[in-house]
């Protein structure tokens, strides 16, 4: 992943700067390439349930649980553009943060607030005018396989904004970004997708059954 993602960054990097459109096809390679890795090296493979529930192409909202890097990897790969929410703080990462944004990504400021709220919906809306898919992690951020999170509202925002569904998608991943070790456990990965959720359904209810899909009905 890391030797890869240097690669792929620093040939996106040119292209952006020769002012290519076609930066997004860059992570989508890249993601590619290492799930076929996992698959070869670390005998991790991939089922997906509920695929029925998904569109491939067009716009749409994924509302999905987040518990290591390879959900990033499965969605590049499920998705013909999609289009992630991320922490601004990504921005940071050498190489790869730079190109972030002009890939079409979303940056959120997790500390902004009301107006940093509104930016991501404003900047969303421009995505999804674009014909993209976004993924958003309602969790906010990695939680451990198993425990539960407080599911952040701007999603609901997000899906009353732009009037549009939110697809739950819950995960099994065998993968777990800790402390001081990433560890990888060979078997299949299960990736459940529910049926969309109605934008205009109240707050709460909406979090309900975003909590339902993940940790009641997914595959933990």
């Amino acid at each position: 992943m890391l030797g890869t993602g240097t690669l792929f960054s620093l040939w996106g990097i040119l292209l952006w700067r020769l002012g290519s459109q076609r930066l997004d096809r860059i992570p989508i390679l890249w993601a590619k390439i290492c799930l076929r890795g996992l698959r070869l090296f670390c005998g991790v493979r991939l089922r997906v349930e509920g695929l029925e529930h998904l569109p491939r192409q067009g716009v749409a909202i994924i509302a999905a649980q987040h518990q290591s890097t390879l959900d990033v990897l499965i969605w590049l790969t499920l998705l013909e553009h999609p289009s992630f929410v991320f922490k601004r703080e990504l921005n940071k990462i050498p190489l790869f943060g730079v190109l972030l944004e002009p890939t079409g990504m979303v940056p959120v400021d997790r500390g902004g607030a009301g107006t940093a709220l509104r930016k991501m919906v404003a900047a969303c809306g421009q995505v999804l005018a674009a014909g993209r898919q976004i993924i958003i992690f309602p969790e906010g951020t990695r939680v451990v396989h198993g425990r539960r999170a407080r599911l952040h509202p701007g999603v609901v925002a997000l899906a009353k904004a732009s009037n549009l569904p939110l697809i739950p998608a819950a995960t099994n991943s065998g993968l777990h970004w800790g402390a001081k070790a990433f560890h990888i456990s060979p078997g299949t990965v299960i990736l459940k997708i529910h049926p969309p959720i109605a934008p205009e359904l109240p707050q709460d209810e909406i979090l309900s059954h975003l909590a339902v899909s993940f940790y009641d009905q997914g595959v933990n």
